[in-house]
């Protein structure tokens, strides 16, 4: 997984490759942001970079690894004898014996690469005690060694881990890339893929770990609600498009799926705000919606959008405050 094929982040991984070509790399890095967009990918890009027998230049990122040669291949397979990989255990925790050995593998000279590099994911389960057995190899690793923690909780760390680390920072993918990863997938159509990217908050795990044919379904009301919304006030008219969205009824399923439907109707209200200051289309969570929002535009200017898109917040506030479904659709319906 070189960097050419980790979606986003042009600008850090630039950095991270150009400094690693150049020798000016940090030995202990904290590789920070949201679950599930890219950190991990980017950790082993790394390993694999500085390990490579022939780096490339790359238009995107500067300097990355091949990808092909021996080195390259076996970190791909996390079986390179050089890159350690550590994660939490079946207690969910890294415990201080996986630090110790991680230590004390470090201190010696690869054995088949140009560098060590230990992989810490999810280093936010490392326990107290083996973050402070941690500390002084991170201040001084051996000059063969580096140390990369991956972390979507940095502030969990210890503050005088953090503090030894050059922290990198990965943000939220835009929609676009996360619907076109999934497009990429037999499982996912095309409707399926932009719904759940405009429910992952820029996370392609988060993404497709949701159930898009409910999503979709959810999507598809709320457009309908909005619509409705758009051609007439008479409350009757209004409350019988609260009817279309799935969860109106009054069981737990019922208030799960209705919060679904809100944060449908939350998302495709964020989209309308971005048309209506005429912002980039390309930051739309719902792309494949485009024409249907460009014909709501004119119906939702920004004021509206953001009352709509306040009364939606308070609904899932009341629905966690275990108020009636049907209540919370009807009321929805006669605010936005």
């Amino acid at each position: 997984m070189p960097f050419r094929d980790i979606i986003g982040h042009e600008h850090v991984l630039s950095l991270v490759s150009r400094a690693a070509i150049g020798g000016t790399l940090p030995q202990s890095l904290i590789l920070a942001g949201p679950s599930g967009v890219g950190k991990h990918m980017a950790a082993m890009a790394l390993a694999q970079l500085v390990n490579c027998a022939a780096p490339i230049e790359s238009a995107s990122t500067g300097w990355d690894a091949c990808g092909e040669c021996a080195a390259c291949r076996r970190i791909g397979r996390r079986v390179h004898a050089d890159v350690l990989f550590l994660e939490p255990g079946d207690t969910g925790s890294i415990k201080i014996e996986q630090i110790r050995e991680a230590i004390e593998r470090s201190a010696y000279r690869p054995f088949e690469g140009r560098r060590r590099v230990v992989i810490i994911n999810d280093a936010d389960a490392i326990v107290t005690e083996a973050q402070n057995a941690l500390l002084k190899t991170l201040e001084e690793p051996p000059a063969s060694s580096t140390f990369i923690l991956v972390t979507s909780r940095p502030d969990t760390l210890l503050i005088t881990v953090r503090s030894r680390c050059q922290r990198l920072r990965f943000g939220r993918l835009a929609p676009a890339d996360v619907a076109g990863v999934l497009m990429g997938r037999p499982e996912f159509s095309e409707a399926e893929a932009h719904a759940a990217a405009s429910l992952s908050d820029g996370s392609i795990g988060r993404a497709l770990e949701e159930k898009t044919e409910s999503f979709v379904e959810a999507r598809d009301a709320a457009l309908r609600l909005l619509q409705t919304a758009a051609t007439t006030n008479a409350p009757a008219a209004r409350m019988q498009g609260a009817l279309g969205l799935p969860g109106g009824g009054r069981g737990k399923a019922d208030r799960e799926a209705l919060a679904q439907s809100l944060v449908a109707l939350s998302s495709i209200l964020r989209d309308l705000g971005v048309l209506s200051s005429n912002g980039d289309a390309r930051a739309l969570a719902n792309a494949d919606l485009k024409k249907p929002l460009e014909g709501l535009r004119r119906s939702f200017d920004a004021d509206r959008v953001l009352s709509a898109f306040a009364s939606v917040d308070k609904a899932l506030d009341a629905l966690q405050r275990n108020a009636s479904p049907k209540i919370v659709a009807d009321w929805v319906a006669l605010q936005v």
